[in-house]
């Protein structure tokens, strides 16, 4: 590495310093979600307490906030903070009942602690690495807290809300459940594991399999909320569906026989082939059917259309695999009229069979629609009216609100399209919403 002259050493004399409390505040605001979780995972698997782990960082930044207006930033503010956090970690656990039994737990795990390169190599097969290893930090504290312990419903919030970094608000989102169900869901999850003192290792590559399910379903469900986001400013989120899209490569670098997951990375790859064209200029989500097809990305819909072959190929008729091929029946349209929407029929009555959620039954009734036309499947929308999770989604009164458009009835749509208004939704879709309920007023 080159020296340093003493200009970069020395400001000139008349530049003004910076002031060390913002230099502090700036260096601590550029730790992003990325280091926080790598962060929150060493301190998880160190002490097997998500509650200890999340208050030693919050307790970490604060000190941080004192220490380094006097010391300066360090060259590495992200191993400063694991540091003083696993300090105070320790101080906490010293003044526990239980003291003696996890400072031993933690000496042992100390000594047998890996060494940085274990992790390196993404590509690598968890059949080739040593036992308790997966190729990624954030991807094996995924499989950590997917603990057998757990009901599969609290492995997937834990995941989604501490490793993940998603909000209470958007994991109840995700998860189809009322706010409050979701905040009780996660206290009672970080419990179980605290009274039951499981630690949250990761898993012997033999062990992976009966998590893997949950692990699948928190990749999933992270680039839904990247896709469109339950709340805020912007439509998408563009680092959830990239992060999604990586760890979904990495899991099947894993996995590499397992239809579920290929299926995963395939249907994930054929949509985020459409992101080009999902949003205007002003950031306006823009409609499939209005959609500039130019734009999608041929090259991300030739590899999902192949992940999305391989997948069905195997058999297995899974969620994944067959929404992937869902997916490639709209990769494979070079126009919205083109798209064979009977054959979409056919695999959401397929879907449905493996798991039939309100999701999934909302998709049936659109693709029916398109399929034989927007008066059955009004009639197919209609029934689901009784369905609470539905009514409560802004997607299903919108869908409502276009095909009565496309039957005519002016009124029952705007009453439709200001039913969508009332529920939560990103500040895009609103607008999108304004526009819509404009075009029919005009």
């Amino acid at each position: 590495m080159p020296s340093e002259s003493p200009d970069d050493r020395n400001p000139p004399a008349d530049a003004p310093l910076a002031d060390p409390v913002e230099s502090a505040r700036n260096a601590l605001a550029a730790i992003d979600r990325d280091a926080r979780t790598r962060i929150l995972a060493t301190l998880a698997r160190r002490f097997s307490d998500l509650d200890l782990a999340e208050d030693m960082i919050q307790e970490a930044f604060a000190q941080a906030l004192h220490t380094w207006p006097q010391t300066g930033v360090p060259n590495s503010p992200e191993a400063w903070l694991i540091t003083t956090a696993k300090r105070k970690a320790l101080d906490v656990v010293r003044r526990e009942g239980v003291l003696a039994q996890k400072l031993a737990r933690l000496r042992i795990e100390e000594e047998r602690e890996p060494t940085p390169h274990a992790y390196a190599d993404p590509a690598t097969r968890v059949g080739e690495q040593p036992a308790e290893s997966v190729p990624d930090d954030r991807l094996a504290l995924f499989f950590a807290c997917a603990h057998p312990a757990l009901k599969t419903e609290d492995r997937i919030a834990l995941t989604l809300r501490f490793v993940a970094g998603l909000s209470t608000n958007e994991v109840a989102h995700g998860l189809l459940v009322p706010v409050p169900t979701m905040q009780q869901r996660i206290v009672r999850a970080k419990k179980r594991l605290r009274t039951l003192g499981v630690p949250l290792d990761v898993p012997h590559h033999r062990d992976l399999p009966e998590r893997l399910v949950a692990v699948q379903r928190v990749i999933y469900l992270l680039y839904t909320e990247g896709f469109a986001r339950s709340t805020g400013r912007e439509h998408i989120r563009d680092d959830l569906t990239a992060e999604a899209i990586r760890l979904a490569r990495v899991l099947r670098s894993l996995t590499p026989h397992v239809a579920e997951t290929t299926g995963l990375l395939g249907l994930l790859l054929l949509t985020q082939a459409r992101r080009p064209a999902r949003t205007d200029g002003a950031g306006k989500p823009v409609s499939l059917a209005e959609q500039d097809r130019a734009m999608w990305d041929r090259e991300l819909i030739a590899e999902g259309l192949a992940l999305a072959e391989e997948a069905a190929r195997a058999g297995e008729g899974g969620p994944y695999a067959i929404q992937a091929a869902i997916a490639a029946v709209h990769g494979e349209a070079t126009t919205f009229a083109d798209t064979d929407w009977a054959q979409i029929v056919v695999l959401y009555r397929m879907l449905e069979q493996v798991e039939p959620g309100p999701i999934v039954k909302l998709g049936r009734a659109v693709a029916i629609g398109r399929a034989f036309g927007p008066a059955k499947g009004l009639r197919q929308l209609d029934d689901l009216q009784t369905d609470p999770v539905l009514q409560g989604l802004r997607q299903f009164h919108t869908a409502r609100a276009i095909t009565l458009e496309e039957l005519g009835d002016r009124e029952a749509a705007v009453a439709a399209y200001c039913q969508a208004l009332e529920l939560p939704g990103n500040d895009a879709e609103d607008e999108f919403l304004i526009a819509m309920l404009a075009d029919i007023n005009d």
